[in-house]
């Protein structure tokens, strides 16, 4: 450890006396020791030193005060003084100033060099950076361990906070991914020392260490230690995100048999022997975040996999309801900086039950909404859920007649259409909607039973135009 100026006067080699009476300092730590001759040698002083010096330039007792008056000034612990060149003894009115301000004064006898004061200070000083080193290099060992013996962030950070003896929090833009004391607020700048984890992406991941604390080094190695695990979790995410993925779009698309579903499913983790409710996030712009993102506490244990560009979340329905765990993940998402629509799927069981689901989240999540709760079953959707309907072929073979029309004589044969089908084939409602007269409606009308083959009025064409109209959407927001 660093040595004290009563410590040094301790030394029986040095044989040092006290020259002054000061006595409240004398157990003040040495930070190094200065040799100085100057008259004035503040502006080379740092602070903590122990000045020794021979009193070469002091001659006058206004000399010496002033001399005492500047080290003093420069926040130095005290005075060596040494006897037996310039000066005989310690000079009275050195003492007495030194007395006056609480400086401390030793007498460094003829016999003693002043590079021994200094080397004795120097080996306490490297004594005491082994000890700092030791302890540093133990806590390295300790945070490292609790990382890769399985103990994962959560271990690493309580380590941390157990040797800072302080509260410790890890944010990812004002989501929290670890808080010491479960249930306690985010921190605030106020209060809290902030050190940002660099992960090489837009996830503004901060560790938080309240104050007070003393730091030796260790939240430094901390930090590059988070940042090591924080991207090794992103990877291992997107890993399982992409394996579970493959196993639901095979489900999806009906490719396989129930019994080998319901194998490949229990090998990423779904029950399908039991009920499962699909969760979808959606976001054009943010699906790449998306897909890596992490999810809030309650749905760590869910499955979640990646499907096409969206997220998908399946969890085991226990009966509370999936809408607050949907708003969970919702606002988890808008926390990291991700925007995106969910929608919520029913509680089915068998692999054919999930694969419902999905399509029942996936249709809701075009609502539009924040969080979409599921609604009455689609035959859209339910058609749509089978790859043997080829039945984006059939809405295009249906539609393209009426898009080409468009285009090449910028009429709105396709708007008239959509307004006529929204408005259950009310011509009034649709020339009032488009600002058009009837009879304008009704020529349109006529164009598209000719150019389509099939007539807007009649029940069984109208539902081909409305299901081909509304494949169409579906399409170009989940492309296959």
């Amino acid at each position: 450890m660093a040595i004290s100026l009563a410590a040094l006067l301790g030394v029986p080699s040095l044989k040092l006396t006290k020259a002054g009476l000061a006595e409240t300092t004398w157990h003040q730590d040495i930070l190094w020791v200065a040799v100085t001759e100057q008259e004035d040698p503040q502006r080379f002083l740092n602070g903590g030193e122990l000045i020794l010096t021979t009193g070469m330039r002091l001659k006058s007792a206004a000399e010496q005060r002033r001399f005492v008056r500047q080290v003093q000034r420069a926040g130095a612990v005290g005075i060596g003084f040494g006897v037996g060149l310039t000066h005989d003894a310690v000079p009275p009115a050195l003492i007495a100033e030194a007395n006056r301000w609480g400086l401390p004064v030793v007498e460094v006898p003829y016999e003693t060099p002043f590079i021994a004061i200094g080397k004795i200070v120097a080996d306490a000083q490297s004594a005491d950076h082994l000890v700092k080193l030791e302890r540093l290099i133990a806590g390295h060992q300790i945070l490292a361990r609790a990382l890769l013996t399985g103990g994962g962030l959560a271990e690493l950070l309580k380590h941390l906070g157990s040797m800072l003896r302080t509260e410790i929090v890890l944010t990812q833009f004002t989501a929290q991914l670890y808080n010491s004391v479960p249930g306690h607020p985010a921190p605030t700048a106020e209060g809290w020392a902030s050190y940002p984890i660099p992960t090489g992406r837009r996830d503004a991941c901060t560790l938080w260490v309240k104050q007070p604390f003393e730091d030796s080094g260790i939240v430094g190695y901390a930090q590059n230690l988070i940042s090591v695990e924080l991207n090794n979790m992103v990877k291992q995410r997107q890993a399982q995100r992409a394996l579970a993925g493959q196993v639901l779009e095979d489900v999806i698309h009906g490719t396989l048999e129930t019994s080998e579903a319901t194998r490949r499913l229990a090998g990423v983790g779904i029950n399908s022997t039991r009920k499962n409710v699909v969760l979808l996030a959606e976001s054009a712009a943010h699906n790449k975040q998306l897909g890596s993102s992490s999810l809030p506490q309650p749905l760590e244990a869910a499955v979640s996999a990646v499907v096409g560009k969206d997220l998908v979340v399946v969890m085991p329905d226990d009966g509370s309801g999936a809408s607050a765990l949907a708003r969970r993940l919702s606002d988890h998402l808008a926390e990291a900086g991700i925007h995106a629509t969910i929608g919520i799927g029913g509680a089915y069981t068998k692999p054919n039950g999930l694969r419902w689901s999905y399509f029942e989240a996936r249709d809701a999540a075009t609502h539009g909404l924040p969080v979409n709760e599921p609604e009455r079953l689609s035959l859209t959707s339910l058609l749509l859920a089978s790859e043997d309907v080829p039945l984006a072929d059939m809405a295009n073979e249906s539609l393209n007649p009426l898009r080409a029309f468009d285009a090449a004589h910028g009429a709105e044969l396709m708007t008239t259409l959509e307004s006529y089908l929204n408005n259950n084939g009310s011509v009034a409602a649709v020339a009032e909607e488009l600002t058009l007269h009837r009879n304008t409606v009704r020529y349109r009308l006529a164009q598209i039973t000719e150019l389509t083959g099939y007539d807007p009025a009649q029940t069984p064409d109208r539902v081909q135009l409305w299901l081909a109209l509304a494949v169409q959407r579906l399409s170009a927001r989940h492309p296959r």
